[in-house]
Order: structure tokens, then sequence, then C-alpha cells
């Protein structure tokens, strides 16, 4: 076996396995952008109104309609 062969092949995997490090990097951080992103989006949504019902109405559903 040529040793030169051996060492492209061990070369060309570290530097697929550093490429695939990056890769993981770069998505982490573009999921924790996207999570920061919807959080914000979550954060200016109105609070809903609260509901002034009179205390004898929704208090009861009729099941016979």
């Amino acid at each position: 076996m040529d040793l030169a062969a051996v060492a492209s092949t061990v070369s060309a995997l570290s530097a697929q396995q550093a490429g695939d490090a990056v890769g993981t990097l770069v998505l982490k951080k573009a999921l924790d952008l996207q999570a920061q992103n919807a959080a914000q989006l979550l954060a200016a949504l109105p609070q809903p109104a609260p509901y002034n019902n009179p205390p004898h109405l929704g208090g009861k559903v009729d099941l016979f309609a």
C-alpha cells in the first residue's frame, strides 16, 4: 500500500470531519437565531382582552341543541 495514498485519505477524512463540524455549528447558530426571532414575535403579540361577560352568561353549554 502506498503511504502517500494513505496520508491523502486520512487528510481527506479529516477535512470532511472538520467540514461536518463547521456545518453542524452553522446549523446550530441558525436554529438559535430562529428561536430568538420566534420568541420576539410571540412577545410582540398583543394580549387578549379579558372577557367582561355578566356572571350568568357563558357558564353553561346547551348539549341538546
